[in-house]
């Protein structure tokens, strides 16, 4: 009868313990939200450079107003860029949000792509080392193929100088910046490379290639 008592005792201390946890998380959720966020200046991404590196830009990408109403970003940047000397070409698209407090949220390329009539035939995270820094960068590499056309996608979400790949983990860090630096900003990353001849390896390249010239920049147009 006692052991019986002590197990019953000790399983109303554990669920103490998760109740008293689950309480203190929607303290500090409520917490967070709850107060007047501080939104942090960013540089208009407009303003961005038409040359990184040996990258120039060769189009601005135009993107019609009903997407943009759907995205609900607050600064966008749509171009492609190209390097003279290997014909190579890189699409990038930013899209920054000051805040996620009102239900403006980056929109996954993996639920966009494939609504824009893109099949994904490989997804994966990859490090990417970065000039002048010590620890690479992980990001998402995606493969989508619409008909004919194949493309290696890049992508991540860039908060307070901090590279996310994972959905998932990029919600946990806007709980924990909510509560501990009150401010919810962040940016969607997405470097698209065209794969030619069927050279996936080429377009990889490529993609990593840019990203190496873009991200010195990039982190001077979004907030630190």
């Amino acid at each position: 009868m006692r052991a019986v008592n002590r197990t019953k005792s000790a399983l109303d201390k554990g669920a103490r313990r998760v109740l008293t946890g689950v309480l203190l998380a929607q303290a500090a959720l409520f917490y967070g939200f709850s107060r007047t966020e501080q939104v942090p200046p960013s540089r208009p991404l407009s303003a961005f450079p038409q040359t990184l590196g040996n990258w120039h830009v060769q189009q601005e990408g135009v993107i019609e107003k009903e997407i943009l109403d759907v995205l609900r970003a607050d600064d966008v940047l749509s171009r492609i860029y190209t390097e003279p000397a290997s014909g190579r070409v890189a699409s990038l698209f930013v899209a920054y949000f000051r805040s996620q407090r009102t239900g403006q949220a980056p929109h996954s390329p993996k639920n966009c792509l494939p609504g824009s009539g893109w099949v994904p035939t490989a997804s994966e995270i990859i490090p990417i080392s970065l000039p002048g820094q010590a620890d690479p960068i992980r990001v998402n590499r995606y493969v989508v193929a619409r008909g004919l056309e194949k493309s290696v996608v890049i992508y991540w979400y860039q908060s307070r100088h901090q590279v996310v790949a994972s959905e998932y983990e990029a919600k946990v860090r806007l709980v924990l910046d909510a509560i501990r630096y009150n401010r919810t900003d962040t940016a969607l990353v997405r470097v698209v490379a065209p794969v030619v001849n069927g050279d996936e390896a080429h377009a990889t390249e490529a993609a990593i290639n840019f990203v190496q010239a873009l991200f010195p920049v990039l982190r001077d147009y979004l907030p630190s």
